[in-house]
């Protein structure tokens, strides 16, 4: 199974993607789409062109995307909400299923501690992908919520087949 994993932003969206197997994981590309200060519609069109290349050239078979939560910036929470929407809507149009994890899930998942911090996430994505070269704190952001959804997604599909 191939794994698309999104951290949403609107200056800097993080996308890494991982292959599953089983309970091994291996790091296949990350990286950031990048959008320049300026008019809201051609950043999100700009993010929406740059994400699509890279559904498009990995062909994930899922995706996942990090939960937003509005903050005492209320503009700043709607631009996040906008850009979050970009981040669902391609793999949607693509037909990928997407599954949202809330940060501390992530966090708690990939570290062990749901209040863990950037560095801790990025030292842990390394040691979960081995060889992993980070493009950015938002790419490695991107890396944990694929591999919290690798795990949380295979005990879903098998619940599934259990349950049939």
């Amino acid at each position: 199974m191939r794994v698309l994993g999104i951290d949403p932003g609107l200056g800097n969206l993080g996308w890494g993607v991982i292959d599953v197997d089983g309970s091994r994981l291996s790091h296949v590309a990350n990286g950031v789409c990048k959008t320049k200060v300026g008019d809201l519609g051609p950043r999100l069109l700009s993010l929406f062109d740059q994400l699509s290349a890279v559904v498009e050239k990995y062909a994930p078979d899922t995706a996942a995307v990090e939960q937003t939560f509005v903050n005492k910036d209320g503009a700043g929470s709607l631009k996040l909400g906008q850009a979050r929407g970009i981040a669902v809507l391609v793999p949607a149009r693509a037909g990928l299923e997407i599954g949202e994890y809330a940060p501390n899930k992530v966090k708690k998942t990939v570290v062990g501690v749901g209040h863990a911090d950037k560095k801790q996430v990025q030292h842990m994505v390394k040691i979960q992908l081995p060889g992993v070269e980070l493009t950015g704190p938002d790419a490695a952001d991107a890396l944990a919520i694929a591999i919290c959804h690798a795990h949380y997604g295979q005990n879903s599909n098998r619940l599934v087949e259990v349950v049939r």
